[in-house]
């Protein structure tokens, strides 16, 4: 089949070699189960975004599939993973000290240690693992993560260690476990890649050019998870407003989230993350007319400055995005919108952040995830000059958040003695005695109940607001 000029391959073969690699692998783990008189066990360690935690559930399913178990919390593991991010300088940092904690003093670690994810696909980071971490087994990209059981059973088999890193993206490969970490709430990709080349950004060197799941398949898998109980499914991709572009579709997103809605059994739909130039009429009537979309919008701005926005290759200008609020507003009233901010691009003025925090307060976002700006090797703005002093970016940095958390408190506070629907994920992290979920606005509530109502949508009445949690109880 041909789409667009590309071949879009059928992955069932491509799986079905996997699939004989892992029934290999289960049987070397049989066998070692056998005479240790114990089960082997994993450990993944993720960083990152949602994409990370993704494919690290497709790892577990793979690694569940052979016949591992999770480990423990703090307890050695026979395999352990790293799924990395390179999007900031710190998560990559993070992934060094973690690895170098784990080399063995002496002889050979008995752990077999992997590492994949978006680092991998940097030729500098990979020679560094290669030379500095020689107890680091193996290690393989984005690109090829559907390979995993072919090099785990090379290291298995052979005891050499196994370097294999795809230069270029194939085609998306069906039909993957997952050993999903969640049961009432699911994500599913729709978007590989990105084709936007920001700037400021890694994300297309490391994951490749955008590459849109085919509609049926994507179709299939939210089924499966309805069969399965799931209640809510986040859509995924870099950017999700043009899925569908690559295959020639019109209006793809919108056309996606109407056969969506349609499905029985899920009960809300969100997705992430959106691109203010893609937004779509198309898509903001979807969110209109859609019963299972909830009211909640994340759309990144990166910077109040035009100016900085040309330098960011963002493509539209803060009166544009202005105006996009506006639009959707207008059609969807009680909608909670939610943001990146990079504080301290190159060549940021006092005036350009001023136009930030002319954005923050004109919008009245619920939440903004706020980044100091960091060189990325390989992206344009990495080669710019007037990079901004790092006691300047900090102290930018520390007024955008006082002027945001105090915009999230006084939303916060409007929730005090309302009713609010929430979708009931279990137990609280943060107290044990209640039980926790989100508003449709995605709002986090931590509750008391007499029941476990997990998986169930719940009327809770909210007797107070925190700055980033709400505190309720179920409304009689």
């Amino acid at each position: 089949m041909s789409v667009n000029g590309r071949i879009i391959e059928k992955t069932d073969d491509i799986m079905q070699k996997q699939f004989l690699y892992i029934e290999k692998i289960k049987e070397i783990i049989a066998e070692k189960t056998a005479i240790d008189k114990k089960q082997s066990t994993y450990d993944l360690r993720v960083y990152g975004c949602q994409m990370n935690e993704h494919d690290a559930e497709k790892l577990a399913g793979m690694l569940e599939e052979m016949g591992y178990v999770k480990a423990g919390e703090g307890e050695p593991a026979d395999i352990v993973i790293f799924e990395t991010c390179c999007v900031r300088e710190n998560a990559e940092e993070k992934i060094y000290g973690h690895l170098g904690s784990l080399k063995p003093p002496t002889g050979k670690s008995k752990s077999i240690i992997a590492i994949t994810g978006c680092m991998m696909q940097q030729p500098h980071v990979v020679e560094k693992i290669r030379k500095s971490y020689t107890h680091v087994d193996i290690v393989f990209g984005t690109h090829n993560l559907h390979t995993f059981p072919e090099l785990l059973y090379k290291r298995l088999t052979t005891g050499k260690r196994v370097f294999d890193i795809w230069d270029a993206e194939g085609d998306t490969v069906e039909g993957l476990p997952a050993a999903r970490a969640d049961r009432v709430k699911a994500w599913v990709n729709i978007v590989l890649g990105c084709s936007n080349f920001c700037s400021y950004c890694i994300v297309p060197y490391v994951r490749g050019r955008e590459r849109s799941r085919r509609k049926e398949d994507i179709i299939s898998e939210v089924e499966k998870l309805a069969e399965l109980g799931y209640k809510e499914i986040t859509l995924l991709g870099q950017n999700v407003n043009s899925y569908g572009n690559d295959l020639g579709m019109k209006d793809g997103f919108a056309s996606l989230l109407y056969a969506l809605n349609d499905i029985n059994g899920i009960e809300r739909i969100r997705f992430m993350t959106s691109h203010p130039k893609d937004l779509s009429d198309s898509l903001i009537t979807a969110m209109k007319e859609l019963p299972l979309l909830c009211e909640h919008l994340h759309l990144p701005f990166q910077s109040g400055s035009t100016r900085i926005l040309k330098e960011m290759n963002r493509k539209y200008t803060k009166e544009q995005y202005l105006g996009l609020i506006d639009k959707v507003r207008a059609a969807v009233p009680d909608i909670a919108f939610t943001t990146d901010i990079i504080v301290g691009f190159p060549g940021e003025t006092e005036e350009d952040f001023m136009h930030t925090l002319d954005v923050v307060e004109k919008v009245r976002f619920d939440q903004a995830f706020t980044f100091l700006y960091s060189i990325r090797t390989g992206t344009r703005a990495a080669t710019l000059e007037n990079q901004v002093p790092e006691d300047v970016k900090k102290e930018r940095f520390g007024r955008l958040l006082e002027l945001q958390n105090a915009i999230t408190n006084e939303i916060n506070l409007k929730y005090e003695g309302k009713s609010v629907e929430v979708l009931v994920e279990g137990k609280s992290r943060q107290n044990s005695e209640m039980y926790t979920g989100r508003t449709r606005q995605h709002k986090l509530v931590n509750f008391s109940c007499d029941s476990d109502l997990t998986g169930q949508l719940v009327n809770v009445e909210i007797i107070k607001a925190w700055p980033f949690w709400l505190e309720g109880k179920v409304a009689k």
